[in-house]
């Protein structure tokens, strides 16, 4: 439960704020109505910079140490973020807020790996995951609400409220997870080494740009829903309660996968949910380029859309890792860095190119999944559906459970 309320911080941060985007953007006289994606699209991209530091300190000073200032800058930049008189200083204080809460991201992914190994671990991300994703059910009607009774500014009020709760708790409760022997330097060599060793060994590499890349349509949703959902198919005050909706059911899937990724394997899990969510994309795009999708259309297919990518997510992260014990942290930055730069990069690119219709959305899920299917390949030598006990032979140099003592 802390876990994932820590990840869920990062994502209240995002999620909260849908609603408001069109008042924010009102208040501010924000002349292109695509600028309002900043909002949520500056803080994306931020935190997939931010992405690259905590790991590092955190394999040489601890995971607590660093999650606990990454709660303090979190409370202190929502509260800029509700002070700010103009629509750049929000979009300044937005950057350094997503920045410092990439630790949230990052250290629990890393705390669930100096814990458990393989497909133990995914059933344990599922969990946090499905913990985790009670934000996006009920963050925008939260947002929403605060706006109709306070205006938008109280929504930062709120999350700063929350990120202090989350910090005393952490504080109390949060114990530390490295093991002494894995404490890292703080060299920029060592660094580097550590780092690269992600994106250099096959076995992990296909996967993390695969997550990206899956990462990257989602955000592309996320950054559009409002207009897309709200606007371009009706739902209006409908829908937050439509967008909670869909990530309702996309919790469940998290909750299924933990029940079956030790029986069936991560891999086969997450490979077949990849083709699924090709698949079902595919169909979608063209039932969009038809022109004559409705909501009731529209949400049934995305919402199996979004549980293909709960089975890929969390089944992805713990393959990724899986080689990394001793340079958990800074292999964890590597993923969170790139899946949330990537990702957030090429989604706010997909929301950009918002045209009035859900073709962008749907050709861009249907490319990433082609393309993530790819990396998967490589990473497998070609084969698919494996199930590995993870030999000797699978972990990075340095890494095998032997090394550590």
């Amino acid at each position: 439960m802390l876990l994932a309320s820590l990840q869920a911080l990062q994502a209240l941060a995002i999620d909260i704020m849908l609603p408001a985007l069109g008042a924010i953007s009102a208040d501010f006289a924000v002349s292109n109505a695509n600028d309002r994606q900043l909002i949520v699209g500056v803080f994306l991209i931020s935190a997939g910079l931010g992405s690259l530091v905590p790991g590092s300190l955190a394999d040489r000073f601890g995971r607590k140490a660093v999650i606990v200032f990454a709660l303090c800058a979190y409370v202190v930049f929502s509260l800029v973020c509700a002070l700010v008189p103009d629509f750049t200083l929000l979009l300044v204080a937005r950057g350094m807020m997503g920045f410092f809460s990439a630790a949230l991201m990052v250290l629990p992914m890393t705390v669930m790996r100096d814990r458990f190994e393989g497909d133990q671990m995914a059933r344990t991300q599922s969990l946090v995951a499905m913990t985790f994703m009670i934000v996006p059910m009920i963050a925008p009607m939260l947002g929403q609400a605060i706006q109709l009774v306070a205006g938008w500014r109280w929504i930062f009020g709120v999350m700063a409220v929350l990120g202090t709760a989350v910090l005393i708790w952490t504080l109390l409760r949060l114990p530390e997870t490295l093991h002494t022997d894995f404490r890292q330097e703080i060299r920029p060599l060592v660094v580097a080494r550590n780092m690269t060793s992600a994106l250099l060994l096959r076995e992990a590499v296909g996967y993390i740009m695969g997550a990206a890349l899956i990462q990257a349509a989602l955000f592309g949703y996320i950054n559009s829903a409002q207009q897309l959902v709200g606007e371009h198919f009706g739902a209006g005050t409908m829908f937050p309660a439509v967008f909670g909706g869909m990530a309702l059911v996309m919790a469940s899937t998290n909750f299924i996968n933990s029940r079956i990724v030790e029986r069936f394997g991560a891999r086969r899990v997450s490979q077949t949910a990849l083709i699924v969510y090709i698949v079902v994309a595919a169909i979608h795009l063209g039932i969009s380029m038809e022109g004559s999708e409705t909501l009731w259309v529209f949400v049934p297919l995305m919402t199996i859309g979004m549980c293909m990518m709960s089975f890929i997510g969390a089944n992805f992260q713990a393959i990724s890792l899986q080689p990394f014990a001793r340079t958990a942290g800074a292999a964890a930055s590597v993923v969170s860095f790139l899946r949330l730069l990537v990702g957030a990069t090429l989604g706010a690119l997909i929301g950009r190119a918002y045209d009035g219709t859900a073709v962008p959305i749907f050709a861009a899920m249907t490319v990433a999944g082609i393309v993530a299917l790819g990396g998967v390949l490589y990473s497998e030598r070609g084969r698919l559906f494996r199930r590995l006990n993870y030999p000797a032979a699978y972990y990075a140099p340095g890494d095998r459970p032997e090394d550590a003592g």
